[in-house]
């Protein structure tokens, strides 16, 4: 193991990434089990972050970690690979902390444990699978660096023409993929190209921009792609959630599961907004 590291991690310069990596995952897992501990009201842990009357969630406390580390970042010594390494830590813990709410800043309001939340997990999960495809040398394109593109162009004008034909079809496929919908596909084709043919050239998602321009008049294929995202798609999305739900917490629990019981000669109080971060619940999900 610690050969690998050595060669794949510190021989190639990626100690930084790692430890944005490490912090990340911890941060990520740290928060999510906070979460958990206050929804179900868990008397020994610490809860909420209030300051006053102000629930202050914990993408507040990433968005200065983010701060403080990018900032670290810029003004380390090129040399000091502790200072840089310990700034990218620094980094990725603000930035898990940031994308598990990542679900509130899209939608301006608090949806952490209903259905919208789950966003959230699949923005991180896709942070997560980038950056560990990048701490395995696997990069966009293929390109590591500016040097490849030199050894790409012998200096020949047809060369030249080529590659930056090559690159303008490639962003075509990218720019087809995601307009049929197919956010995975187009995201994991910047490190395998041929993704992107084969999203470019199956029917796109119902619903998609692509869908709507293309399959208006088209009802046969309007209904294909409907029958291709029942059957195929949705069984897919299916365990996803589940997987989800496992690791961090069910989602849109039925009100009346967690509704907190009635004192006798008092009025019920409104739901609790949680705290350390984003730990809100949904209407109904306890005191």
């Amino acid at each position: 193991m610690s050969g690998w590291f050595e060669a794949q991690i510190v021989h190639t310069g990626r100690t930084p990434l790692f430890c944005f990596f490490v912090a990340f995952v911890t941060g990520f897992g740290f928060i999510r089990l906070s979460a958990r501990l206050i929804r179900a009201k868990v008397r020994w842990w610490p809860g909420n972050v209030v300051a006053g009357t102000v629930h202050i969630h914990h993408m507040v406390f990433g968005v200065v970690f983010m701060t403080v580390g990018g900032i670290a970042e810029l003004a380390a010594p090129l040399g000091s690979l502790d200072w840089r390494a310990g700034s990218a830590g620094l980094f990725g813990l603000g930035t898990a902390l940031v994308l598990d709410e990542f679900a509130l800043i899209l939608h301006l309001r608090d949806v952490y444990w209903s259905n919208e939340g789950r966003l959230s997990i699949d923005a991180v999960f896709v942070a997560v699978g980038v950056t560990a495809l990048l701490l395995l040398g696997i990069t966009p394109v293929g390109v590591k660096s500016v040097s490849d593109y030199r050894r790409l162009l012998p200096g020949t004008p047809g060369a030249v023409a080529t590659l930056h034909l090559a690159v303008a079809a490639l962003f075509l496929l990218a720019s087809v993929t995601l307009l049929k919908g197919k956010i995975w596909t187009g995201l994991f084709g910047l490190f395998v190209p041929p993704l992107f043919i084969v999203g470019a050239i199956r029917l796109a998602r119902p619903g998609s921009p692509w869908a709507r321009w293309r399959y208006r008049g088209r009802p046969a294929k309007l209904a294909r792609a409907d029958r291709r995202e029942q059957h195929l798609r949705q069984p897919v999305i299916r365990a996803k959630i589940w997987v989800q739900d496992k690791l961090t917490g069910p989602h849109d629990l039925p009100a009346a599961a967690a509704q907190p019981a009635a004192v006798p000669g008092k009025t019920p109080a409104g739901p609790e907004r949680p705290a350390v971060g984003a730990e809100s619940r949904p209407p109904g999900a306890g005191p």
